[in-house]
């Protein structure tokens, strides 16, 4: 397994929709177990595969609230079939906005299906947060952002403070 570099926004490749997997195979496979390790590396709670540099719709996921206790998702073309009327607001951050957080208001309950890491069709119905990480996961897989789901002053807030740290921290290299 390999720990793989996380891209930091703002960056191009965040903001782009990423292309549905064909088929799955070993190298895929790959991708998603080190997509696992590099999420609990950093630590976090969801990661999408643009965030570690590929356009596809690949997500994995784990809320559980014990290290030793492991309960991940990997899923491959995920789709939102049903959203409850319900919502559920949330505090969210991302590993690619580090050290910044805003609540977003989402579905408090999704249906979801997707390919596991088999190539099997999976449904599933999901609620609080783990489905506000798998739609915070599946809104990066469409160049969606959380800070894009808050008011344009704070969004504006979060990406200088995000593009004030990339130029401090190329300085430094």
């Amino acid at each position: 397994m390999a720990i793989l570099p996380i891209i930091i926004a703002p960056d191009p490749r965040l903001k782009a929709e990423c292309d549905p997997v064909e088929k799955v195979t070993p190298e895929l496979v790959k991708l998603m177990d080190d997509m696992l390790d590099t999420m609990y590396d950093a630590p976090g709670i969801g990661l999408s595969a643009p965030q570690v540099g590929r356009q596809q719709q690949i997500i994995v996921a784990d809320v559980s609230k014990q290290e030793d206790v492991r309960d991940p998702y990997q899923m491959i073309n995920p789709e939102i079939l049903w959203t409850s009327k319900d919502v559920f607001s949330y505090e969210e951050g991302c590993l690619s906005l580090p050290e910044q957080y805003a609540d977003v208001m989402r579905p408090k309950q999704v249906r979801i299906s997707y390919l596991d890491k088999t190539g099997c069709s999976q449904i599933i119905e999901v609620e609080d947060l783990l489905a506000v990480c798998l739609q915070h996961e599946m809104d990066h897989l469409k160049g969606i952002l959380f800070v894009d789901h808050i008011s344009k002053l704070k969004r504006d807030l979060i990406m200088r403070k995000l593009r004030k740290m990339k130029k401090l921290e190329k300085k430094g290299k």
